[in-house]
């Protein structure tokens, strides 16, 4: 029974443009559940890619709620459904989640009802259950814990990272969030921290090729995400045996390249490293 995390889309923000990468989505494999943590443009895609069979969707994560961290959550879900979901898929996320099944399945009504009659599938709507992460302790279910620790990305309160532990492994993944030196005791001794990651130097070109903002998308930047070198920091703190960067700002910045990357983290990041790239696979213990 393989043990890995599959990093699905790894850019931060939510555009896409010829060439670039995918939003944020990933998938845990773990004492043989298949977890999928975000929902960003192109998870279902990034799912069949990596072998599996969307009608054994069953267990979904949403960290918070921006854009590029759920706007597939409902195709993702109706896309299984055609693909043969029968059996019920259990979605964690903040509050207001809710809300967005509730209108996806309104826009969609329409189809939803014509496979019921039509193909003889079992209702959709009965197969969801969105389950709100309000504290700590997440759920349990046999050898798998889930735990959750509310991160800083403002202006959102309801953003969170996440732990999943068995009996042998650990992966925590930091959501999005800005520098936030108690996550390194979240994540204490962990077998993997994936935490998400800017270059500081590449933030002014990425602000002027998204174009249609101001200098508020800069602000938001600087005080809602954490910088490659405070995340190296983070994972040295939490004594984690392997480190990630995921959810990339930017990804797809050919004057940035791997070895920008490393020149962030080496200095203060010394154990295994992964820099993300869609439909990377990270083996765990």
């Amino acid at each position: 029974m393989e043990n890995y995390v599959a990093l699905l889309g790894t850019k931060g923000g939510p555009a896409i443009r010829p060439g670039s990468t995918m939003p944020t989505s990933s998938l845990l494999a773990l004492d043989g559940r298949q977890i999928v943590v975000d929902c960003g443009l192109g998870v279902a895609r990034g799912l069949v890619d990596q072998g599996m069979q969307l009608k054994d969707l069953s267990l979904i994560f949403i960290t918070h709620l921006h854009s590029d961290h759920y706007l597939e959550l409902g195709p993702l879900i109706h896309t299984a459904w055609t693909a043969g979901l029968k059996t019920p898929v259990d979605i964690w996320g903040p509050a207001g989640l809710s809300v967005y099944w509730d209108h996806f399945v309104a826009s969609m009504l329409a189809d939803i009802t014509l496979r019921i009659a039509d193909e003889g599938r079992p209702d959709l709507r009965d197969l969801v259950r969105i389950h709100v992460i309000d504290g700590p302790d997440v759920m349990t279910d046999g050898g798998l814990s889930i735990t959750s620790m509310r991160v800083s990305h403002p202006p959102l309160v309801d953003c969170f990272a996440l732990s999943f532990a068995t009996a042998d492994t650990r992966v925590v993944f930091s959501g999005d969030t800005c520098y936030l030196p108690t996550l390194a005791d979240f994540a204490q001794g962990a077998d993997l921290l994936i935490h998400e990651a800017m270059l500081h130097a590449a933030l002014a070109p990425l602000v002027a090729r998204v174009g249609n903002g101001d200098d508020r998308l800069m602000q938001h930047l600087l005080r809602s995400h954490t910088t490659a070198e405070d995340a190296a920091k983070i994972a040295t703190a939490a004594g984690v045996k392997a480190l990630a960067l995921h959810h990339l700002l930017p990804s797809d910045d050919p004057d940035f390249t791997v070895a920008d990357w490393d020149a962030a983290v080496t200095p203060h990041w010394s154990g295994p490293f992964h820099l993300g790239t869609d439909g990377l696979r990270i083996n765990l213990p």
